[in-house]
């Protein structure tokens, strides 16, 4: 354990202690508060009251935001790609004549 902090994480008013790296802490933090934020949201916004359902609630919409951002490189990279492929084309030109 050298070098971890150990630390409490709230969610969904359950408390869960961890062994983490230093620099991981205000990532996680950070997650917990928008995750009771996001429970908070589903319960005023769908009237959900089992706190499991709440939870693949979010579950599924943090994953489906990672996936997104995925397929958005994803395109994003083959865009980038096809510009740097009429770029050498243009340079190749050029540099026939």
């Amino acid at each position: 354990m050298d070098g971890k902090l150990r630390i409490k994480i709230s969610i969904a008013d359950r408390v869960y202690p961890l062994t983490v790296e230093p620099s991981q802490e205000e990532g996680l933090r950070s997650a917990s508060k928008k995750i009771d934020a996001m429970i908070k949201q589903f319960e005023e916004s769908y009237a959900v009251r089992d706190k499991q359902d709440v939870l693949a609630m979010c579950a599924l919409q943090f994953a489906s935001q990672v996936e997104q951002k995925q397929i958005d490189n994803a395109i994003d990279g083959e865009e980038t790609i096809e510009r740097i492929k009429r770029l050498n084309s243009l340079l190749d030109q050029y540099l026939e004549n």
